[in-house]
């Protein structure tokens, strides 16, 4: 057993100035995101230039922080934002959802594959491996945050949490996310993306490897609160299946569509 290191979440602060860590977390992952597709646009030249990269970017940013930011409050919390839905700007007082956020950027990719003339297929697998080293280091912000530990456990790398009332030895699950969720998918998607691919494989083998990791790994992570489980699956698992279906049927319809 260990006791979780006490960071403190304000990474800098000048003055009424203050910079946290998991805000810091968000732009090192678009920032890898903006490398990894400079190397990805310079090794495998096609339609997109390094100015498209820099909307991706934009209008990545925009899709997470809304789409993530509304999925929170639709998926988790609707009861207490439909009463006061003015509460959804105070993005200060936390809650972002990833499935919400996966959203917001497919609906800002649509909107940017049809200004650009370009098949969200094509833009979907030239993103998605550009996207688990963000969701790393967004998994590193809650552990830094002391926030969304797992379950009690005895295994001997069990951590106790300072935020954590009962002070029981838990699950480091956002370690057990940031190894999977982001360096695991990251090396499976950006593998499967060397070659030539369907349209539309790529990006279902990020959807599957996502559902299927964040579907294992919330069996150590404790339930919010709030919400408890459904039938014995959290929230994060009952939203992951629709990704891993969703994943399985695009991977063999491109299959299928490419052989025509």
């Amino acid at each position: 057993m260990m006791l979780a290191p006490h960071i403190d979440p304000i990474a800098l602060q000048v003055g009424p100035l203050a910079i946290h860590w998991y805000g810091l977390m968000y732009l090192a992952g678009f920032g890898i995101a903006w490398l990894l597709g400079r190397w990805r646009i310079h090794h495998y030249p096609g339609q997109l230039t390094l100015r498209d990269l820099e909307d991706i970017i934009f209008y990545g940013v925009l899709g997470v922080v809304i789409g993530g930011r509304l999925g929170y409050a639709l998926f988790y919390k609707p009861g207490e934002y439909l009463a006061n839905p003015l509460a959804i700007l105070e993005v200060w007082q936390g809650g972002m959802s990833f499935h919400g956020g996966l959203l917001g950027v497919v609906i800002a990719m649509l909107l940017f594959a049809r200004r650009r003339g370009l098949t969200l297929l094509a833009l979907g697998d030239f993103i998605v491996p550009l996207i688990p080293p963000g969701l790393a280091a967004g998994r590193l912000g809650n552990f830094i945050n002391g926030e969304l530990w797992g379950r009690p456990t005895e295994l001997p790398w069990a951590m106790v949490f300072p935020g954590a009332r009962d002070g029981l030895p838990r699950h480091p699950s956002q370690l057990y996310e940031m190894g999977l969720e982001g360096v695991g998918l990251f090396a499976l998607v950006w593998w499967f993306a060397r070659k030539p691919r369907p349209a539309g494989q790529v990006s279902a083998v990020f959807l599957m490897g996502y559902g299927v990791f964040r579907f294992a790994v919330e069996f150590t992570r404790e339930p919010d609160d709030f919400l408890g489980l459904f039938a014995g699956f959290s929230m994060g698992q009952i939203l992951s299946v629709p990704m891993i279906v969703i994943g399985v049927i695009l991977f063999f319809w491109s299959a299928k569509r490419s052989t025509r």
